[in-house]
Order: structure tokens, then C-alpha cells, then sequence
């Protein structure tokens, strides 16, 4: 499997991985849109894409151009997707378009033309809430927070008789809970592989991500990655904006070592057909890194605006538990919190930002996506 192709491999992850391939001897050929809100008007291909990289620029959805991305090709990640929980409630339709159609399209296109494995970008999304301990010390599911409940500021979910549950790390194992359309559209694309790939007899794995940081991830985006969205504030000096509390839990997962995973899933026999997580496997509030990532950007004054207000498609608590990762791929985080945001301050610091999250903020807001 020496001649490797990802689809939307210009974008933040997918350049990351194309290095990490170019490393260890792989020929890499990227398939990307350069879409305007992740590339600028220019649209031009990225500086930091690697220059032993060739790059064809095209739609997902687009079968003459995939059917061409596809020669010569052995193995496949499929990075090619819209994405944000927010934007994902009102573009519908393009949401819908780019990830559950353009993953048929590329599906259709390796019935005719097989690869060896394919390889599918998943999300942590998809598990909604993570999973939870109650007083009695049971692991289990949670249900969604009510409205009522979101609307007086009760952010936490609760057992029936009241009582606070603790959240633990999620695993694989963990049904399905969709709470978005993005949610729901990354869960098609790892179906949608997995159930084609056991049809028609090549190699499938998918990998759940959870949120990656790192250079090269747009700051004009305000749908992209929190750490992101974080530091275009603080480059224009403006405060990070934390919906509910700040006190919201998530794993964050250096992009080197979700490129490092992505490899590894290409590289294992026993990773056909299955599903991992990759991520670091440790809690971090969103409160704690957006102070974080102001100190080491120099700018440590600058304290978290704090809405107070949910957003609909927004879950409470999640984090990744990688023991199957660990097991099967040989995968383990390599990138401390504080080397990784150490490196992504110094990127940062040549990097100018549009700051649109007041403007996205207020496009929610104008559809009652926010309460």
C-alpha cells in the first residue's frame, strides 16, 4: 500500500497525515475542494502542503474526478467532509451533500476501481453524551438534558432521583446518541464504509476523533476546532466565548498524534473492519485550556467570556478511552498538553485571524439554536 490518497488531504488533518506518510516512504496524492471558509477567497493550494504532495483539486461529490483521484491508488483515507456541530443545524442540505453524498460517491467509485483498506475520519460527535457513573458506582448511559432544565442554567445531568453522575471515559462500545446533523452525517460516513467495504471485500477502518489541535488549523473558521475558534479571538483581541459554564469536559488530542493513529490504522491487519478512538485520553474543561491557551499566548488577563446560554447540537462531558487503540493499533499519545500548546503559541504568533465568531454567534442566535 505504498500509493496513498485523502480526500479533503489540504485541510488541517490531512496535510498533518500526508507528513506523516511522506515520513515512513508512502507517495501521497491529495483530493480537496479548497473550500472558501477553510482556505480564504484565493483558494489556492495551501503553503504548508508538502511539495512532494500532488494535489488535485475537485468536489467529493464529483464522480469523473474522484474516478481520476482514485488511479494508481492503493489505499484511501477519507478526510473529505463539511464540518461543525453549529453550521450543521442550518446548512443541512450542504452538510448532507459533502458528507453522506460524497462518501457514497467515493464508495461507488472504489466498487469499480478496489483499493487494499479504507480508511474513514469518524468523530466523538456521534457519541453524544459520554458515558456516566452514578452513586452506586454502575456505568451507563445518560439521557439528553432537558430544556427546562437548560434554560435555568442546570447544566449537569442528573440521576432520576436527583443525584449528580460523574463522567467517564467513552469507549467504542458506547451506543450511538446523535445530537447534530454533523453528528449524525459522520456516523453514515463509518457505516457507509465499514458496510461497503464487507460487501465488496477491501479492508475498512474508522476512526472516531476527538478535538484535535495544532498548527494549521483555520482561524477565519469559526466552525472549526475549539482551540482554534479560541485563538482567532485572542489574535484580535477579543476574549475566547464559552457557551454554558466553560466547565464542559473534552479530550484534546495533538494532531501529530492523530496523524501518528491514522498511520497505524493503515499499517495493522487487525484494524479491518473496526472502529477506534483517537484521542489522548484526558479530560481537559473548556474553561481551563481557553485560560491555557490565553497564558501562553500572552495575553493571561484576558478571562473567558462565559455565555451562560447552550447550543443546541452541544453535549455536556466526553472524553476518549483508548485502551482498544492502544491494544490493536499500538497507538499512544506521544505530544503533552503543554508541548502542544507550547508549539501552537509559537505558530500562532505569525498567524493573523478574521474573527467571525460574533457573527456566527448571531447567526444561531437569529435561528433559535441558542438558549
Amino acid at each position: 500500500m505504498r500509493n496513498v490518497l485523502i480526500t479533503g488531504g489540504a485541510g488541517f488533518i490531512g496535510s498533518h497525515l500526508a507528513d506523516e506518510l511522506l515520513r515512513h516512504g508512502y507517495r501521497v496524492r491529495v483530493f480537496d475542494a479548497l473550500v472558501e471558509q477553510v482556505h480564504g477567497e484565493e483558494r489556492r493550494r495551501p503553503p504548508y502542503l508538502d511539495p512532494d504532495v500532488e494535489l488535485q483539486v475537485g468536489d467529493v461529490c464529483d464522480a469523473d474526478a474522484m474516478a481520476r483521484a482514485l488511479e494508481g491508488i492503493d489505499a484511501v483515507f477519507h478526510f473529505a467532509a463539511a464540518v461543525g456541530v453549529g453550521q450543521s443545524m442550518y446548512e443541512i442540505a450542504h452538510y448532507t451533500r459533502t458528507n453522506n453524498l460524497g462518501t457514497a460517491v467515493l464508495l461507488e467509485a472504489l466498487i469499480a476501481r478496489p483499493v487494499q483498506r479504507l480508511v474513514v475520519a469518524s468523530s466523538m460527535s456521534l457519541y453524544g453524551e459520554g458515558l456516566y457513573r452514578n452513586a452506586s458506582g454502575q456505568v451507563a448511559e445518560a439521557g439528553e438534558r432537558t430544556l427546562e432544565q437548560l434554560k435555568r442554567g442546570d447544566w449537569e445531568l442528573h440521576e432520576p432521583g436527583g443525584g449528580l453522575l460523574q463522567p467517564v471515559p467513552t469507549p467504542e462500545s458506547k451506543s450511538p446518541a446523535l445530537a447534530s446533523i454533523y453528528a449524525l452525517s459522520k456516523y453514515d460516513q463509518e457505516r457507509m464504509c465499514l458496510l461497503a467495504a464487507r460487501a465488496y471485500n477491501f479492508d475498512a477502518v474508522a476512526l472516531r476523533f476527538f478535538n484535535a489541535y495544532g498548527p494549521r488549523q483555520s482561524l477565519s473558521n469559526p466552525y472549526t476546532g475549539v482551540l482554534a475558534i479560541f485563538a482567532s479571538r485572542l489574535l484580535n483581541g477579543s476574549p475566547p466565548r464559552i457557551f454554558e459554564d466553560g466547565l464542559q469536559q473534552r479530550d484534546f488530542v495533538s494532531v501529530y498524534d492523530v496523524a501518528r493513529g491514522c498511520r497505524l490504522a493503515l499499517q495493522s491487519a487487525r484494524a479491518a473492519g473496526e472502529v477506534f478512538n483517537i484521542g489522548s485520553g484526558q479530560p481537559q474543561t473548556v474553561r481551563s485550556i481557553a485560560a491555557r491557551l490565553a497564558r501562553v499566548m500572552g495575553r493571561p488577563a484576558m478571562d473567558p467570556e462565559i455565555v451562560g446560554k447552550y447550543r443546541v447540537g452541544d453535549i455536556r462531558h466526553c472524553f476518549a478511552d483508548i485502551s482498544r487503540a492502544r491494544q490493536v493499533l499500538g497507538y499512544e499519545p506521544q505530544v503533552t498538553l503543554d508541548d502542544g500548546m507550547a508549539e501552537l503559541s509559537a505558530w500562532l504568533a505569525g498567524q493573523a485571524a478574521v474573527d467571525k465568531v460574533a457573527q456566527a454567534s448571531a447567526e444561531l442566535s437569529a435561528r433559535g439554536l441558542t438558549v
